[in-house]
């Protein structure tokens, strides 16, 4: 059924429940998908990335659910990713064909280095999802957060939510997309990287389209289950004690800490003493820990107390921070 704003109606049935999902797509977007993205996902080592970005609130989730479930018709939530190493997983896990969205939990003090993992996926997992045809479908709130290299290069298109201003004193109207395909999405960002910006000089795309609030992978409480699935994600976010940026100069300390011990043979508790000359305190056990990692297990008796002493020992308080 054709609608006045140039949208259809579409009806998917899940091949696994046999429930259908009905409602609302562009006609244009329909038919790219069918024409373009779908046939390119049958052909030998081709994949699919989209960046679905937005402010928060814009609907950038339900538009990504939408668009995934008509490539995969058995897109469930198990396909829906909120962090790096479930992003992983569900790609190693996945099928021929498949789509695979990550829905990124961001909090409001997420930075560039917040998808330094997210990248790394991408990178290193590149050959499987090309071997897998996969249709991968990154959300997030900018694609300017993202790697340059990704953004620019692996990245097939953008497609960009956003609301419609208000008129007349109305409020502004939710649902709306730009889509940028390859090269346009290149120029926007490489004339808007430094101000974030989507308005960039003699860059225009004429494909824009519609789109509604319906949850498209089940019923009401399927609906309610993604949110609080997300909800608790955020929740985790804002309580890890580290940022992936911490998290790698905690990596490079600790390799450092092992060859100082491989070159020098200097005893655990000689490097603890060393630290402490420069006001770093760190025990005997924690060093040893940390050695361990590396296949150090030269003490098999320190190396059970570095085990107990990381549980008793290590807090926030003594973390890397910036």
């Amino acid at each position: 059924m054709v609608q006045k704003d140039g949208n259809e109606i579409v009806t998917i049935t899940d091949p696994n429940t046999g429930y259908e999902s009905t409602y609302s797509m562009s006609i244009r977007l329909k038919r790219n998908l069918d024409d373009k993205i779908i046939p390119s996902l049958h052909s030998k080592d081709k994949d699919y990335v989209i960046v679905v970005d937005g402010k928060e609130g814009s609907g950038k989730s339900t538009f990504a659910f939408q668009m995934g479930k008509y490539v995969d018709n058995g897109l469930n939530l198990s396909k829906v990713v909120f962090g790096p190493e479930e992003f992983r997983e569900a790609i190693l896990k996945a099928k021929k064909g498949e789509c695979i969205i990550y829905d990124e939990a961001f909090t409001g003090f997420s930075s560039r280095s917040s998808l330094s993992p997210v990248n790394k996926v991408l990178v290193s997992l590149s050959m499987q999802m090309r071997q897998k045809n996969l249709f991968i479908i990154i959300v997030l709130p900018t694609i300017f957060l993202l790697d340059k290299y990704m953004a620019l290069f692996r990245a097939n298109s953008l497609i960009h939510v956003h609301e419609a201003k208000g008129r007349n004193g109305k409020p502004s109207r939710r649902g709306y997309f730009r889509l940028y395909n390859f090269e346009k999405k290149k120029k926007l960002i490489l004339g808007g990287a430094k101000t974030m910006s989507y308005r960039v000089k003699g860059l225009h795309t004429r494909f824009k389209g519609r789109f509604y609030g319906k949850f498209a992978l089940g019923d009401e409480e399927m609906d309610k289950k993604y949110r609080k699935q997300k909800e608790e994600a955020l929740a985790n976010s804002e309580k890890t004690s580290m940022t992936s940026a911490q998290v790698r100069y905690r990596e490079q300390r600790d390799l450092i800490l092992y060859l100082l011990r491989k070159n020098t043979k200097m005893k655990y508790q000689e490097i603890s003493n060393l630290l402490l000359d420069y006001d770093i305190e760190m025990s005997f056990q924690q060093v040893a820990k940390i050695c361990a990692k590396f296949g150090d297990t030269s003490d098999k008796k320190i190396e059970r107390e570095a085990e107990k002493a990381e549980k008793d020992q290590i807090t926030p308080e003594n973390t890397i921070s910036e």
